[in-house]
């Protein structure tokens, strides 16, 4: 069992993501959950928003499966799930798996969530380099105090930025620089 590397109080993975290191490749994916409310989906998964959210609907297992088109490396994984607001249906036990398809998934962690913020996840190989893969599925095995549905405000995915083959370019780390990356 591992427990979840977290992030300071308040802290946004969006800040990791201005250091010029990471990208969020979330958008590049195809989500799809194992149940939800309607208007509870995908779309309030990813949308930004810490005060949307989506709720599963019905029975066991709760699922979230992400597939690529082509094999990433992924760095770190995040979750935001917050037990003040959402009590019996915050997660309180996940499981995160990888794979090339549905039929070989591993699982790379399994996590004890006492969550209040952003919980980070790094999937790395034996070799401490970011995991390359075509799938990731999330499985919620157990909310807190035996919660039935489930609800999770965010998911992010960052992959870490390649070096360019034509040289080193200074990291550009504030807003201004990173709305215009394709002129660097």
């Amino acid at each position: 069992m591992t427990t979840p590397n977290k992030t300071p109080p308040g802290a946004d993975p969006k800040q990791l993501e201005r250091t010029g290191t990471v990208r969020e490749i979330g958008s590049q994916a195809v989500w799809s959950l194992s149940s939800c409310k309607p208007g509870f989906g995908v779309d309030q998964l990813r949308d930004d928003n810490l005060e949307t959210y989506w709720q599963s609907d019905g029975s066991q297992p709760r699922l979230v499966n992400i597939q690529f088109r082509r094999k990433n490396p992924v760095k770190t994984l995040y979750i935001y799930v917050d037990y003040k607001s959402d009590e019996s249906y915050t997660p309180s036990k996940i499981s995160v798996r990888v794979g090339n398809n549905f039929h070989n998934f591993q699982e790379i962690r399994q996590l004890e969530l006492e969550p209040s913020s952003w919980i980070h996840v790094l999937l790395r190989d034996n070799h401490k380099k970011p995991t390359r893969m075509f799938m990731i599925h999330i499985a919620i095995l157990a909310n807190h105090p035996n919660g039935r549905d489930t609800h999770m405000r965010q998911i992010k995915i960052y992959t870490p930025l390649e070096e360019s083959s034509i040289g080193k370019f200074p990291r550009c780390t504030t807003i201004d620089f990173m709305m215009y990356p394709s002129i660097r």
